[in-house]
């Protein structure tokens, strides 16, 4: 391969990285309906999830994102995207009789529960996230009269708490873990009785994958993660690598790079957001190794095979369409073997090293 400078830089995968199981079933869901409703118009409420290329290709192939329920036809089909929408919002696209499809990840819908039980129990919910994200925003719509957010530690002073001995906190999913402790470990310390939810609402591939910049960002020059400015996962790897000493910088696709940035740079970390597709780090990787030469290496910290089915309403749609959902399954995209062919196709010299860690992260 034709190289423009002759000094090598070393690249290192980070495994995990890129697409999550909710991702694959949110997108899944968008490709199965297209193949099941040819010609008809299907929308989106918001992106369905937070990447530029991936709702590029949608409208490429006639999907029409909305922001507003308003904007979709009667009796149209809509589908709601992974990071949830409120029970406003479903009573909406019910007067307008849409047909709705829900690809909420199973993982939101678990924090959307929670705020639901603990409401009903009478407690006061401080949910920390971002206050405008749609993920926040639909979970605030659950129990609007109980949850209060808290975006940091300088919110709390202005928290209006009735009873500190029914208290419990929620989070965003895909918050950085490091922030989110300063958060909790605030409250904890203003409101010693607050009660934690049953398990950590961070979820897994968020964990996985901050963990994965974690262990590798320190031994590296420079980080790049691929993923858009709106996708707040891939916002917190960059976050976590500078937190670990590494500059990093986030990137939609190749096109962005900056040849600046690679002075003194001998060993570069590329990781991916949950949101963001792989084919996007392969052209990546492949512009880099003609540009630098560069030998690559992925570092395996943890292996996942979490898995979500087809969504209750699409399986209900295929049926009334005369389409069996039983052999339909979420197909995922990161098989290690269709990797390895991908960079022998390309001539990219590739060799993997297993640095699995052990620890509370969720694997499976």
């Amino acid at each position: 391969m034709a190289r423009y400078d002759q000094r090598s830089v070393k690249i290192v995968l980070a495994n995990p990285r890129g697409f999550c199981a909710g991702v694959y079933m949110a997108i899944d869901v968008v490709d199965q309906l297209l193949d099941l409703c040819p010609g008809e118009s299907i929308y989106v409420f918001h992106e369905i999830v937070h990447n530029r290329h991936v709702v590029e290709r949608f409208k490429g192939r006639g999907v029409m994102f909305v922001e507003s329920i308003a904007d979709v036809p009667d009796r149209a089909i809509v589908v709601f995207s992974a990071h949830g929408v409120s029970p406003a919002i479903r009573a909406e696209a019910k007067a307008k009789h849409l047909a709705t499809i829900d690809a909420t990840c199973p993982l939101v819908t678990k924090v959307h529960a929670e705020a639901i039980r603990y409401a009903r129990k009478g407690f006061q919910i401080l949910l920390v996230g971002h206050r405008h994200h749609q993920e926040v925003v639909g979970t605030l719509g659950e129990a609007p009269h109980a949850i209060q957010i808290v975006e940091s530690p300088r919110d709390i002073p202005s928290l209006r708490i009735t009873n500190p001995d029914a208290l419990v906190y929620l989070t965003q999913t895909t918050l950085s873990l490091d922030d989110a402790t300063i958060v909790i470990d605030a409250l904890k310390k203003a409101f010693p009785n607050i009660k934690d939810p049953p398990a950590s609402d961070i979820c897994y591939a968020t964990t996985n994958r901050q963990m994965a910049v974690r262990a590798i960002a320190p031994t590296c020059d420079l980080v790049l993660v691929v993923g858009s400015a709106n996708s707040s996962n891939s916002v917190r790897l960059t976050e976590i690598s500078a937190n670990v000493g590494t500059p990093a910088r986030l990137i939609d696709d190749k096109s962005e790079i900056d040849p600046a940035w690679f002075e003194g740079v001998n060993t570069l970390l590329v990781t991916a957001g949950a949101s963001a597709p792989e084919d996007l780090v392969h052209d990546l990787i492949e512009t880099l190794v003609r540009k630098y030469g560069a030998e690559v290496e992925q570092h395996d910290i943890r292996q996942e095979d979490v898995e979500f089915g087809l969504p209750g309403t699409l399986k209900q749609m295929m049926r009334e369409r005369g389409v069996d959902p039983a052999g339909r399954r979420i197909v995922r995209g990161d098989d290690g073997s269709r990797l390895h062919e991908w960079f022998e196709s390309h001539g990219i010299p590739f060799r993997r090293v297993d640095m699995t860690l052990r620890g509370a992260a969720i694997a499976n």
